[in-house]
């Protein structure tokens, strides 16, 4: 479709560049604590065995099997990888790279880019910026390599990159869920 006119327009536009992409999908059941339990210690250290996974969670080997295997089956556990350090494999340099691109930014023609083992994370986002890319490469002049990819994308604006000097703080998704936010933030120290 080249043309279009109206929202109607836009959605059917939006539709077609995007149907073949994947969707995530959720839990068909809530996470009760028990597997959120089950999550955490897998997330610490997926090589554990299933009887060391039953110790954290207060369940046995076999209870602990049967929940990891409705978690995959269900869409909440969606894999178990290893965290390579990027250093360690020659890609000391992390940036964040915020994409500004006409109409809605998230195009198969855009996550050709995922074709890159730089690329960590594309995610689509609000604000002043369509998407916003994590890489990790091997120097400066590799980053520039890759924003020379992103730019002879048509519809590609603009970029901002936000290059990373230090990391604090890194890790997968969590299991856990804050029950109850504080009502008074943290103090200062």
């Amino acid at each position: 479709m080249s043309e279009w006119t109206g929202h109607q327009g836009t959605i059917e536009f939006m539709e077609s560049e995007t149907k073949d992409l994947p969707q995530k999908r959720g839990p068909q059941r809530p996470l009760d604590t028990f597997d959120r339990k089950i999550l955490a210690a897998m997330t610490a250290d997926a090589r554990q065995t299933y009887a060391e996974m039953g110790r954290a969670a207060g369940l046995s080997a076999p209870a602990v099997h049967e929940r990891v295997k409705r978690l995959k089956a269900s869409g909440a556990l969606a894999g178990t990888t290893a965290r390579i350090d990027g250093a360690a494999v020659g890609k000391p340099f992390l940036a964040f790279v915020h994409v500004d691109a006409e109409g809605w930014g998230k195009s198969q023609r855009m996550m050709r880019l995922n074709a890159f083992p730089e690329v960590e994370e594309m995610h689509s986002v609000a604000g002043d910026t369509c998407v916003i890319v994590k890489v990790r490469t091997a120097s400066a002049q590799a980053l520039e390599q890759f924003l020379s990819q992103v730019f002879v994308l048509p519809g590609v604006r603009g970029t901002k990159s936000f290059v990373v000097l230090s990391t604090y703080l890194e890790r997968p998704v969590q299991a856990e869920v804050t029950g109850e936010w504080p009502a008074v933030p943290l103090p200062p120290e």
